[in-house]
């Protein structure tokens, strides 16, 4: 159960390869339970953080497996927020939008999962060298204290 005065930062630091995916979904998992949330919203979490770390090993870093993410989780008593920074190749949050959802074939489907977990997706655009995506799930009912 979360406390009442939490206010506690995770920060990890992974290279931009997708063998290392595997640890930023164990640590989500980890921050999940932390903030009391049931496994259902835990593994949604986990996914969609996975899906966008995916986005910056293929779209930021164009597959380069040298460089490094950042994700910081800031665990309060009503919200978990996740940041990934990358160095990257700049997005333009107009083109994040997924394809059609009528458009039936695999892939493209990752923002619009993201946008469906999370309550607030937010592409930093201060950020002068690559990108910090923001993303916040805000916890209601049985997940706050």
């Amino acid at each position: 159960m979360v406390r009442s005065d939490m206010n506690e930062k995770v920060t990890i630091t992974i290279p931009s390869h997708p063998k290392y995916l595997s640890v930023v979904r164990a640590v989500t998992a980890r921050v999940g339970a932390v903030c009391g949330m049931n496994d259902s919203l835990t593994d949604g979490i986990k996914l969609a953080v996975d899906e966008a770390c995916s986005n910056v090993i293929k779209h930021a870093y164009r597959g380069d497996t040298g460089k490094k993410i950042v994700v910081k989780y800031k665990i309060t008593k009503k919200s978990l927020e996740v940041t990934i920074e990358d160095n990257g190749i700049k997005s333009d949050v107009e083109y994040m939008k997924g394809r059609d959802l009528d458009d039936l074939k695999p892939g493209g489907l990752g923002i619009h999962f993201i946008k469906k977990i999370f309550d607030v997706f937010e592409l930093d655009s201060r950020k002068k060298v690559g990108n910090r995506l923001r993303l916040i799930k805000y916890l209601k009912g049985k997940y706050e204290a």
